[in-house]
């Protein structure tokens, strides 16, 4: 009887341990994988969206209409090396005010799965999940001529991801570096292209010399419009911030009876696009430049998008498909191709109605830009048939 009750007692305890420690090793392996698991939070393709950021202009600023507004933010999925086990960190991107795109998150995804399958999917992950690099293409100008309708159209397709608001970093904050720059700038995939705007650099002396010396094979995007026009929305948009300010006819002229313009006013001086080309023209050849029509990207936005996508090397994605009308505002707004939901247009500091100007001014006006809109026909190779549009102008349109 003792010698059975010995050998229970000596067995037990190790049935015990046996049993604890099988327990406690099929434990740690299920918890080790559901962490590895629950760490790979791959990009939602239906509920991504960039949140609103709030910019220092109103050129840059869009924060109560955002476009392609989704229920959920977008969480990117990134690849973060560690020394014992990497795990993905959901890392909320900041741009402001973006149209989004199924097919960027598609692709997004796509990529995330096949770094997961390519390698053994193991307690130590996966490895580096994109990088943020320096701008392969920059949307340099100009101020109140559709550059933010173009970029918004850009970031749907897949293959593009561009800064929202913008860096100013080649005209007022040049200082802080390189480094600082590339911190600005979206995380990338191979094959994507980085892209930002900053519609003054086209006016800024110092900004050819400074990007050809960051990469002088970068390419260049210059959104025109009819300067006469593009003046009058310069000035609709400063009277909407400074009601004080004088007329758009008194700010215009040196002297109203000669005739004599006022070049050095910015909302004018802008618009000699002859003048500022010859400063571009010095660092890069025109095969770098693209040049798009304002008002073609209004009246045909997939046309002129189809342009903008060759000349990036892009598939043509972006197509008639995403683009809805809007007569309110007169000009288009984005939509996803499959959803049948009411698009979103640019906010509301779009689409103000000009005031009235004297029919004089703006035949005064269209006589002083003439010479300077054929020089600039000649530099660039094209004719955008400006001075054609100059009975519709003096009828009044919209930003």
């Amino acid at each position: 009887m003792a010698f059975w009750s010995g050998t229970v007692a000596s067995k037990v305890p190790r049935k015990i341990l046996f049993m604890f420690t099988l327990s406690l090793s099929v434990t740690y392996l299920f918890y080790s994988l559901m962490s590895c698991y629950n760490s790979l939070q791959f990009p939602l393709q239906d509920n991504f969206a960039y949140q609103a950021r709030s910019a220092g202009t109103e050129e840059t600023t869009l924060v109560r209409d955002q476009l392609y507004s989704t229920s959920a933010g977008f969480a990117e999925a990134q690849f973060v090396r560690r020394s014992t086990a990497v795990s993905i960190v959901d890392r909320e991107e900041g741009g402001d005010h973006a149209w989004t795109g199924t097919q960027r998150a598609s692709a997004t995804e796509s990529t995330a799965l096949r770094a997961v399958t390519e390698g053994d999917l193991q307690v130590n992950c996966t490895s580096d999940y994109g990088e943020k690099k320096l701008p392969q293409a920059i949307i340099i100008g100009v101020k109140k001529g559709g550059t933010r309708a173009l970029l918004e159209a850009l970031r749907v397709h897949p293959d593009v991801r561009a800064v929202g608001n913008e860096p100013h970093f080649f005209d007022r904050n040049y200082e802080k570096g390189l480094d600082w720059y590339r911190d600005l700038m979206p995380s990338t995939l191979e094959g994507q292209i980085t892209m930002e705007k900053t519609p003054s650099y086209f006016v800024t002396n110092q900004a050819p010399k400074r990007i050809h010396t960051m990469a002088r094979d970068i390419k260049l995007i210059i959104v025109v419009r009819n300067p006469v026009t593009r003046a009058i929305s310069d000035y609709t948009q400063t009277l909407s911030k400074k009601p004080e300010i004088p007329t758009f006819e008194v700010l215009a002229f040196k002297n109203r009876t000669l005739g004599l313009i006022d070049a050095s006013w910015s909302a004018l001086r802008i618009g000699i696009y002859a003048l500022h080309l010859e400063s571009w023209m010095q660092y890069f050849p025109l095969s770098q430049m693209h040049f798009v029509s304002g008002e073609r990207l209004i009246v045909d936005p997939a046309g002129e998008m189809a342009k903008v996508q060759d000349f990036l090397g892009l598939k043509r994605i972006v197509t008639d498909k995403h683009f809805y009308f809007n007569k309110t505002k007169g000009f288009p707004c984005l939509k996803k191709p499959e959803d049948s939901s009411t698009p979103r247009c640019l906010g509301k500091s779009k689409g103000r109605t000009h005031p009235k100007i004297e029919p004089d001014v703006i035949r005064r006006l269209h006589k002083f830009y003439k010479p300077f809109n054929m020089m600039f026909y000649q530099m660039s190779g094209q004719n955008f048939e400006w001075e054609q549009q100059e009975e519709s102008i003096s009828r009044g349109s919209l930003v």
